[in-house]
């Protein structure tokens, strides 16, 4: 199947299978416009049909297309608020020229339909055995009425690259403008409290779960609850070769499972769930991999399993 990931564009390591144009360190935003295949905008058309001959129009939607190819993208109502794959990038600039954030990577998903830029935010910590973990911003849209706008801290885990998202100060995951209402990307920055708050949080969590251990018995009930029949024991469960498949992770088999902070710890139940997401769960191609666990039910259940590992380290 092809890519659904159009085009990207990162610094450093290649994520994501390959895909993608790696640039230099400290590129302007100019730059990462073009390579990362945003520099066009989303223009909209009225609906026209056909009835016996004669073109109407519908007066009450509009199509959005690309102003590059002129492919169409979605047909919303005319109230449907646009976000231009410029604006997603711009939201960035002040934050890299004044507030020592970085663009990690930028990208088009789906043929235009929904586009995302990630930027490391300078702070980072260790857990135990040199266990590292980086804070990112993770801004994404789309314009097929899929996703709200969406801003987000997100965390990334080195050793493998794992992600979770960071609530913000009112407890929740992410700031959403609908897009029946207009894009204001001070008010987002100004909502997420942008600073070191969350992150600091989030640190504490992190550092509460890596100090709690856990049993395998469990840690088997914990996957059960998670993401089976809390009703059926483990080995009975339908998904039993895909629960066996995380258990296994969190016993050592995942990337960084015997570090410290995460061998028999919650922190190490919570990053077995997050590789399985991120990396193995079935999906039709590695692009829906990524808007899953991005957007989608693979974010939702790696929020659950940070909730219920928060629960186990009460």
């Amino acid at each position: 199947m092809a890519h659904l990931v159009e085009t990207m564009a990162y610094i450093n390591e290649t994520p994501w299978h390959n895909i993608g144009n790696q640039l230099n360190p400290n590129q302007p935003l100019e730059v990462w416009l073009q390579q990362a295949g945003m520099d066009w905008s989303i223009q909209s058309s009225p609906v026209n049909y056909t009835d016996q001959d004669q073109t109407r129009q519908f007066n009450d939607a509009k199509v959005l297309f690309r102003s590059d190819t002129g492919d169409a993208l979605s047909v919303v109502s005319n109230r449907y608020q646009v976000v231009q794959p410029r604006e997603v990038l711009e939201f960035y600039r002040e934050l890299v020229d004044l507030g020592g954030f970085e663009l990690e990577t930028a990208g088009v998903l789906k043929g235009g339909r929904k586009l995302w830029a990630l930027a490391r935010t300078g702070q980072e910590t260790f857990l135990k055995g040199d266990d590292q973990v980086k804070a990112y911003l993770l801004l994404a849209t789309a314009c097929d009425g899929t996703l709200a706008t969406t801003a987000q801290f997100t965390s990334v885990r080195v050793v493998c690259n794992n992600t979770l998202a960071i609530a913000t100060s009112d407890g929740v995951g992410a700031i959403k403008v609908p897009h029946s209402t207009k894009f204001d990307a001070d008010k987002v920055k100004q909502q997420l409290g942008i600073g070191i708050t969350s992150w600091q949080r989030f640190v504490v969590d992190m550092r509460r779960l890596a100090d709690t251990p856990v049993h395998p018995f469990e840690a088997r009930r914990y996957l059960v609850e998670l993401l089976g029949d809390p009703d059926l024991p483990f080995h009975s469960q339908p998904n039993s070769k895909a629960l066996k498949r995380v258990f296994d992770l969190f016993s050592g088999t995942g990337k960084g499972a015997t570090l410290a902070a995460a061998n028999d710890t919650a922190w190490g139940l919570v990053n077995a769930v997050t590789q399985h997401v991120d990396y193995e769960r079935r999906a039709r191609c590695v692009d829906n991999r990524l808007d899953s666990a991005w957007f989608g039910t693979g974010a939702a259940i790696k929020h659950k399993a940070l909730e219920q590992a928060l629960v186990l380290a009460a």
